[in-house]
């Protein structure tokens, strides 16, 4: 009887379920903002808690056949709620890459969340439309993931692990990765190979530089917030790309978000 209730559509939205459950959990447990709704304002008392809560909730509720509908529906439309109200207002005042990299974190797990939502509710924004809004959407977010990696080239080229040789050289390759693949995913043009290689480079991101990082200890604060953030954004990734399922690695489209998809000639 449980396993029948659970509702499971594929190995990226159960990685991505888990996710926001431990995000939930980690925000309960500290009584703070998990890394990823950093930095913002700590005017409000209680909201971290209520962030948390939500996260956790809508995480076991989208494996859930009863509630998989609705928890989608309020997951993405609160990550869209805090894009447009905390993370926009936030770039317009303070045009800086901290700024856009916080927006970003945000804008791939609203894109993920729309998956979500296009797969299990109805409505507004859903069907292959709302696909296509939420792919752009996670698009976008990747470029200037990209362009953080040569802004800052030094922090960038530190991180790479001693073992591989040419530091400069896979900073700027993984920068220049997130810039096409973004721009892949935008235009349509072999949109699944390039969110499917973004989603695998976040991941070795996770693997290579992260983990390695928190297994030699003692950690900082900031090597906590970049795992637990690489690890969501990982999760978020690979939602989106498990929403081409059933279309060709190479097809070649062109993503128009007020008509169908049209082949490229």
């Amino acid at each position: 009887m449980v396993a029948s209730a659970m509702r499971i559509a594929s190995v990226g939205h159960a990685v991505f379920a888990a996710t926001l459950i431990a995000l939930g959990i980690i925000g309960l447990m500290n009584g703070d903002y998990a890394a990823i709704w950093q930095p913002i304002p700590k005017a409000v008392p209680g909201l971290a808690y209520l962030c948390s809560f939500i996260f956790l909730v809508c995480g076991i509720g989208v494996l859930w056949q009863s509630a998989a509908a609705v928890a989608a529906r309020v997951l993405a439309g609160y990550l869209l709620l805090w894009l447009l109200v905390v993370r926009v207002p936030g770039i317009l005042l303070a045009p800086n890459v901290e700024y856009w990299w916080a927006a970003c974190k945000i804008a791939v797990m609203a894109a993920a969340a729309w998956v979500l939502y296009v797969w299990f509710a109805a409505g507004f924004g859903s069907g292959e439309k709302g696909l296509r809004i939420a792919r752009v959407l996670y698009g976008v977010a990747l470029i200037p993931f990209g362009v953080a990696h040569f802004v800052y080239l030094k922090n960038t080229v530190s991180l790479v692990p001693g073992w591989l040789p040419w530091h400069e050289f896979w900073a700027y390759f993984t920068g220049w990765a997130f810039v096409v693949a973004g721009v892949g995913v935008i235009t349509g043009v072999y949109g699944r190979l390039a969110a499917a290689l973004s989603a695998f480079e976040i991941g070795m991101f996770m693997l290579l530089v992260w983990l390695p990082i928190m297994a030699a200890g003692p950690r900082s604060s900031f090597q906590w917030s970049e795992t637990i953030v690489t690890v969501a954004l990982t999760a978020g990734a690979w939602m989106v790309a498990d929403s081409y399922r059933g279309e060709a690695w190479l097809e070649r489209r062109r993503t128009l978000l007020w008509n169908k998809w049209q082949p490229l000639p």
